[in-house]
């Protein structure tokens, strides 16, 4: 039986494409900026902030989330810029992995809130109420809950008289604040014509019943706010979900391409070494 024939490449023929390794290089360059970025902002964000107030909130320091999120994507972007330019497969591998792993934990995560509906949304009133409770520690995290406030015109977690739970805003007797019963400015209603915010305005107003606060504050609470805005969204935070999932899956696609055409062009070497030794094989 005839030997079936080897194709023969040229000494200067490479089964590794530049086009794939330099697309996966630029691809993990630019990530490796914005990591970068990252870092230093929640760095600068985290040095300007005193001590005491930084460590009294860790768990929902915006700052800290920036770094963080910056630190793992600057680890993966780096194995993958040098990974893509040595030809690395150990490097490429840990990139194609951490991407995957990331991706599947997305979905996961996006799945079980769906499914898990109820405990996602006593998650979400936990992470609220821990932040109210922090409310004046962090600058941050303050300028946050105002902007979320404001933008969903609502005010505490459930109701506004959540901000009881603040050391500032709590209605207790023996509570020597100047702001006891009340609630920040952000949860107030603004007439259009107001030239001046008053920042005191929810002063006392966790005093007041529903209906009276209504007249000055808004009443309801940001959780059921932030549910209806995520019904009336779908398609847009579809998007979004679309837009972090497509950049992924493109890595971990040319990564497995440059990883394949990698072991093709090993296989080529180990071919030419051992014809050069045993011509005859």
């Amino acid at each position: 039986m005839a030997r079936r024939p080897v194709p023969e490449y040229g000494e200067d023929f490479s089964f590794v494409s530049p086009v794939v390794k330099y697309m996966l290089f630029i691809f993990n360059m630019l990530f490796w900026v914005i990591s970068m970025v990252m870092i230093s902002i929640g760095v600068y964000a985290r040095v300007m902030k005193h001590a005491e107030a930084a460590m009294a909130c860790l768990a929902v320091d915006p700052a800290v989330m920036l770094m963080v999120i910056g630190v793992l994507m600057f680890l993966i972007t780096f194995c993958g810029c040098i990974g893509s330019v040595r030809e690395n497969i150990c490097l490429l591998q840990t990139f194609s992995i951490c991407l995957t792993i990331i991706f599947l934990l997305q979905l996961a995560a996006g799945v079980l809130g769906f499914v898990f509906s109820d405990k996602a949304r006593g998650k979400v009133s936990e992470i609220i109420n821990n932040a109210i409770i922090h409310y004046r520690d962090d600058l941050d995290l303050q300028n946050l809950i105002d902007y979320g406030q404001q933008e969903f015109s609502c005010c505490g977690g459930i109701s506004y008289k959540d901000w009881s739970q603040n050391m500032y805003f709590n209605c207790t007797p023996d509570n020597p604040s100047r702001e006891r019963c009340s609630v920040p400015y952000s949860c107030c209603l603004h007439p259009e014509d107001e030239a001046v915010i008053n920042t005191m305005c929810g002063q006392g107003m966790q005093d007041l019943d529903y209906l009276k606060a209504g007249v000055f504050i808004n009443t309801n609470g940001c959780i059921d706010k932030l549910v209806n805005w995520i019904h009336g969204n779908l398609f847009l935070l579809g998007g979004i979900a679309l837009g972090l999932a497509i950049p992924q899956l493109v890595g971990i696609l040319l990564s497995q391409i440059l990883i394949n055409q990698i072991k093709d062009q090993i296989e080529l070497q180990r071919y030419n070494l051992q014809h050069r030794s045993d011509p005859w094989s």
